[in-house]
């Protein structure tokens, strides 16, 4: 069974920054392609980021291009996402998927 465990989320003010961790458990981390989903207050999944199995194949939402960086490390089963010049419109609920897998989310907030 594959768990996910989001954590480096928290408050912020606009122009600041966040580095969001993903920790994965079992043995699929090296195999599959990862991704960042967010959910803001009464909206919608928005796909943000994802990354392939060699971390050579990385895509962004335009809503976040310029901003955020995704990354992976395999030696700690790690996926991350360093989030930077966060805007208000950013705050949202942030979860990381791998396959069917979802974490519990980590809470991004960017307010003033």
């Amino acid at each position: 069974e594959v768990q996910l465990v989001e954590s480096g989320g928290g408050d912020v003010q606009p122009g600041g920054s966040l580095r969001l961790s993903c920790i994965i458990s079992g043995s699929t981390f090296s195999t599959y392609g990862m991704s960042w989903v967010r959910q803001a207050p009464g909206k919608g999944l928005e796909w943000v980021s994802g990354i392939n199995s060699g971390g050579d194949k990385i895509n962004y939402a335009e809503s976040v291009k310029g901003r955020f960086t995704i990354s992976r490390d395999k030696a700690k089963n790690t996926l991350y996402l360093q989030m930077e010049s966060l805007k208000p419109e950013d705050t949202a609920l942030y979860y990381c998927t791998i396959l069917a897998s979802w974490g519990q989310g980590t809470q991004v907030t960017v307010s003033s």
